[in-house]
């Protein structure tokens, strides 16, 4: 399935192992810009206002001198805008502690360690601790790299053991304004985050739909389309049962979104054009998808505008699953029952042999090397290098190598962009904040279409906010920024092609597994004949979803281990055949629950 499932001719019949491939390094795709996310808004926003207030707070007090401390709160309000607010309100306090406790670390650091060489050192411990930590948490944009930032400055600010306290209790307080800014909308949109998911999950349904409906040479891209829209649902359900339902009105709410999610689901199980079909049954099935796509459309700009939820018709099957899990517990299906959740889940991604661990050996190579680099050249802001050598390190090689390019190219525009606002600058602390600040939401608003257009505002609001500490010469600012942005990235690119990730392709293995045995059960309940009540349904429910989980688990493992550039072969004809299968049994499944379907 997709572009990365073909059979690889002699090496697929090879065993596994006996054979080592190169990938090359591509560069156009690296700078290429894609659509902005559609919710690049809120967290820029957010992240405006959390700023804003504390800023401007410390200059009526006449202290921007202590502005690192409260961005450091402040910036917390990047942090879980895809979740519903009940898990927002309970994770950002998590990432609030971990920005405090980071910043306690590395500010304790600096008031009892003189030495640069050994400062650089913890500073790409506490990097590599904060990339794999965030990427066993799964927390999401912007991941490590704002914690990263802040926390590495930190260890190069000049402290006292007295002063750390005061410090730590203004970024923690900065972090409660962030929290509160973070739910202020939910007075407004109570349901704006899960009305958003799914309606992302009808959009790729109603994509799905169009191109298999298409002409032969559109629905090449029928696989592609069906794993977008697997993930979309996917990612909905995990986001709609983190909704509390403590009172009926709240129920009912989530309920009707859950029906406009069973009928984006309900594209899953299309049957598609047969080769056989004649001419008339192959213009009926496209003008029912095409008619089909047109309704999901219009549902998802329902949701996104805020309007009233529309009436659903669903099959009886489908209402019975739903109707026995509200009346059972409102709680998550996914993941299914007898899987790790929550603190035990994250502790089990970061178990011996797992595949984050080499990627936080490279973090930590990386930027400890590349600060050191730093020093021996001479830049007299080591800290750089280590932020530019940990934000490069992505889920494998070919990813790292764009993210570096990325970087390099973003932070060369952005030197431009800040010599460009230097007299702007000299107008004063108010002028400077404000620029800032449109740094702040220019970052966001860019970033979300390629990560170098975003680093173009966030090199300046970097420098900006070193100037706030203690003024420094332009030229010399600029020059430190730039060898440190080529020593960061060349070192880490180093380190990361040296320092492979022989486990992506082992995650694969598991993965398969894993595929399989959800298809066994699958199979077994589509031999047992049409669901015929509540207990039925909810049985393919519970198969449907781990199923539809894996299939996603297992194309995100190719995709990573695909970016690898040296390691042995994948398994593609496995691979290929499994996620046949799956998707096959997957559709069998939700035809299952979903015929015959209402009109809507």
């Amino acid at each position: 399935m997709g572009k990365h499932a073909k059979p690889s001719g002699k090496s697929a019949h090879r065993a596994p192992g006996s054979v080592v491939r190169a990938r090359p390094l591509p560069v156009r795709s690296a700078v290429r810009l894609r659509r902005p996310v559609d919710i690049w808004h809120k967290p820029a926003l957010s992240a405006v206002a959390a700023l804003a207030i504390p800023d401007l707070t410390l200059w009526a007090l006449g202290r921007l001198d202590l502005i690192l401390y409260t961005s450091a709160g402040a910036m917390c309000a990047l942090y879980a805008h895809g979740l519903p607010y009940a898990a927002r309100a309970r994770t950002l306090p998590w990432v609030v502690l971990g920005m405090v406790a980071s910043l306690g670390i590395a500010l304790t650091a600096a008031s009892l360690i003189t030495s640069t060489a050994l400062l650089v050192g913890c500073a790409s411990l506490v990097a590599a601790v904060h990339k794999v930590v965030c990427d066993a948490t799964r927390i999401g944009p912007p991941g490590n790299i704002i914690l990263t930032f802040v926390t590495t400055s930190a260890f190069f600010v000049p402290q006292h053991p007295g002063q750390v306290p005061p410090h730590m209790a203004l970024a923690l307080g900065a972090g409660a304004l962030a929290w509160l800014v973070c739910m202020a909308p939910a007075l407004i949109r109570p349901q704006g985050p899960e009305r958003i998911v799914v309606a992302r999950a009808l959009e790729a349904a109603a994509g799905l739909l169009r191109t298999d409906a298409g002409t032969d040479e559109e629905r090449v891209g029928v696989p592609h389309a069906r794993h977008a829209t697997a993930a979309a649902v996917n990612a909905a359900w995990h986001t709609l049962f983190l909704v509390p339902v403590r009172t009926p009105a709240k129920a009912a709410a989530r309920a009707g979104l859950e029906r406009l999610l069973v009928r984006a689901e309900s594209a899953l199980g299309g049957t598609g054009r047969g080769s056989e079909a004649s001419a008339e049954d192959g213009s009926r099935d496209a003008r029912f998808a095409g008619a089909e796509a047109d309704r999901l459309g219009g549902w998802a700009r329902e949701l996104r505008s805020g309007r009233p939820l529309p009436e659903v018709a669903l099959s009886a099957a489908q209402a019975e699953e739903l109707a026995g899990i509200a009346a059972e517990d409102p709680g998550p299906r996914r993941p299914a029952p007898g899987q790790p959740r929550g603190v035990r889940a994250v502790l089990a991604r970061l178990a011996p042999g797992s595949p984050l661990l080499p990627i936080g050996a490279r973090v930590a190579a990386g930027c400890v090397l590349a600060g050191w680099a730093s020093m021996a050249v001479g830049v007299g802001h080591p800290y750089w290098a280590v932020v530019t050598a940990a934000s490069i390190y992505q889920a494998n090689t070919t990813l790292s190598w764009q993210r570096a390019l990325q970087r390099t190219l973003g932070n060369l525009l952005g030197l431009l962009l800040y010599t460009a606002l230097l007299p702007l600058m000299h107008l004063g602390p108010l002028a400077m904040i404000a620029l800032a600040l449109a740094c702040q939401l220019g970052a966001e608003a860019g970033i979300t279409r390629n990560y170098w257009l975003g680093s173009v505002c966030v090199t300046p609001m970097a420098l900006l906010l070193t100037e706030f500490g203690s003024r420094v010469p332009a030229t010399t600012l600029i020059a430190d920024r730039w060898i440190d942005t080529v020593v960061g990235a060349a070192v880490g690119l180093v380190c990361c092609v040296l320092v492979t990730n022989r486990r992506a392709a082992d995650r694969i293995e598991v993965a398969l597994g894993r595929v399989a045995a959800a298809e066994a059960v699958a199979f077994r309940l589509l031999s047992a004949g049409p669901a015929s009540g509540a207990d039925d349904a909810r049985d393919i429910g519970w198969a449907r979803d781990p199923l539809a989980g894996c299939l996603v688990e297992l194309r995100e493992a190719v995709e990573v281990a695909a970016g690898e550039w040296w390691q042995r072969a994948l398994p593609q004809e496995r691979i290929a055949h499994a996620e046949q299968r799956g998707h096959r049994a997957l559709a069998g499944l939700v035809r299952r629950l979903s015929a015959p379907t209402l009109a809507a």
